[in-house]
């Protein structure tokens, strides 16, 4: 079992950055690969960004390659997600995402553990 409570949201205006924590609870985080979606009211939840256990590998959906990133300090039992360059259309409910094992998902049903949420809002 594993624990995620994500932070770091907020209101910004359209080009402004936000780095987003997701802390997670337990001695086993590094046997975890993390993933983050957003979903915006009326609609699905939708996959932003995975990395392996160990960080070396990264996979992002093409709405933000290139503008965010996905970074994971096991030795803090974190995951983060720096977004730069945001747009409106980036407004949403992000949550955090955890699977024991494997390598990395990209699918909602691939993933055992959820965190509450952060709103992050861009003003245009």
């Amino acid at each position: 079992q594993v624990q995620l409570v994500e932070s770091g949201g907020g209101l910004v205006q359209a080009g402004g950055s936000l780095r987003l924590s997701c802390a997670a609870s337990g001695r086993t985080f590094s046997s975890y690969t993390m993933g983050w979606f957003r979903q915006v009211p009326g609609k699905e939840r939708e996959f932003v960004a995975a990395i392996t256990r160990s960080g070396g590998i990264t996979d992002y959906a093409d709405s933000v390659k290139g503008r965010f990133t996905i970074s994971r300090d096991n030795a803090k039992n974190t995951v983060y997600l720096q977004m730069n360059s945001l747009k409106p259309e980036d407004t949403a409910v992000y949550y955090c995402a955890a699977r024991s094992g494997g390598y990395y998902y990209t699918r909602l049903y691939e993933y055992n553990f959820w965190g509450q949420g952060t709103q992050v809002t861009v003003s245009s």
